[in-house]
């Protein structure tokens, strides 16, 4: 018979030892394209008429955090060429990291939450003020980043502005578009429409504003996730809106208030995240896997054609399955040593999960261990219930 301590050393070698990974994918200045948290390490994939061949530059430095946060996000912040990274560790879901794009170098800024929720909130950062925005727990918060290309040392604060306007049940999906925060999906405004809260004025519009397409009809009142294409100069004037169905992609232009629309990502993933350049719509799907469409703001037929293609520069040098099963490269820790493309939801995703119930998004390789484990469990109990 097999003692209990033999057993129990057998059931720990059945334990997964890695740490999974939680990637995030944006840009620098140049709109380069940048993946963190891949494979154990952080790539530069070049300007887009290079993604389809050849292979990411490895930019793995000191100082950066393991990227083992539920849902790490990271939002570029255009005007400093940095990035700031949000529950890129789990030990200090507090923390915002920033990654200086221009010195290559790494920093983490502490904060005071007062109540924001890094584990249930929805944020985009604003192009003009740096700041962002967040609604967690149905209140709206802001955390001001000033300048930031490299922490401080006085913690910055997450502050309660005021409690917003929706139902404790909204899941909000939020959008950034000149200087406004737009919410899709929220309950009793109709389809193709979206409440608007204005930042420079710390207010919401008393009225909803619609943005219908060409031939009259809407984009769909459901959750979904954004992203905003960037200008070379000025603020954001269009943002995608990709449903958890993925059928379609709409993009939504608030100076004309219209609505055009591209066709939705190949991989069907309500839990997704996604980017945007000025020209381009990057989707990093659960699995790892990053792929792109080409977007020219103003033309109608090249967008119509346009089609999904792998971003193959990633791929080569991390392939899906070991970015979704992988962690930090042992680089984490501090360094001593500013708007987001779209907004992006921390906690669990009840609309995506509903519409795909079999989806094992966000796990980054946990669920196919875990089972892996339970299976070597079982079959370990029954070889000593034989034994006996």
């Amino acid at each position: 018979m097999l003692s209990v301590p033999t057993l129990v050393s057998l059931l720990l070698l059945a334990v997964p030892n890695a740490v999974y990974a939680s990637p995030c994918v944006t840009f620098d200045a140049d709109f380069n394209l940048l993946a963190f948290g891949f494979n154990g390490k952080d790539w530069n994939a070049g300007q887009q008429d290079s993604w389809t061949s050849g292979s990411a530059t490895d930019i793995t430095t000191s100082g950066r955090p393991p990227f083992d946060g539920t849902n790490t996000t990271c939002y570029f912040a255009q005007f400093f060429n940095a990035v700031y990274f949000i529950n890129a560790d789990k030990s200090k879901p507090s923390d915002v990291h920033i990654y200086d794009a221009g010195a290559k170098s790494w920093s983490t800024q502490a904060t005071n939450l007062n109540n924001f929720d890094p584990a249930s909130f929805n944020t985009i950062l604003d192009h003009d003020t740096n700041v962002f925005y967040a609604l967690s727990h149905n209140e709206v918060y802001f955390l001001d980043m000033g300048g930031l290309k490299s922490a401080n040392a006085t913690a910055l604060d997450w502050t309660d502005v005021q409690k917003s306007p929706f139902p404790d049940s909204y899941q909000p999906v939020m959008a950034l578009a000149q200087n406004h925060v737009h919410f899709l999906d929220v309950p009793d405004v109709d389809a193709g429409s979206a409440d608007i809260f204005v930042i420079h004025f710390s207010f919401f519009q008393p009225q909803s504003q619609s943005y219908p397409l060409p031939d009259g009809s809407a984009f769909p009142k459901t959750h979904g996730q954004t992203a905003s294409f960037f200008q070379a100069q000025g603020v954001q004037q269009e943002f995608a809106f990709i449903p958890d169905d993925g059928a379609m992609t709409y993009v939504i232009n608030v100076e004309t208030n219209t609505t055009k629309t591209i066709a939705g990502p190949s991989t069907k993933d309500p839990n997704s995240q996604y980017s945007a350049s000025i020209t381009a719509l990057v989707q990093l799907d659960s699995k790892g896997s990053v792929s792109f469409i080409p977007y020219k703001q103003g033309d109608d037929s090249a967008n119509a054609a346009a089609a999904w293609s792998a971003v193959q520069k990633i791929a080569a040098v991390a392939p899906a399955s070991s970015t979704a099963s992988s962690g930090s490269a042992g680089s984490s820790g501090t360094s001593k040593s500013g708007s987001a493309t779209g907004s992006h939801q921390s906690g669990t995703n009840t609309a995506a999960a509903a519409a795909n119930p079999s989806n094992t998004a966000g796990t980054n390789g946990a669920m196919t261990n875990a089972i892996g484990f339970s299976g070597v469990a079982s079959a370990l109990m029954a070889v000593v219930a034989l034994m006996q």
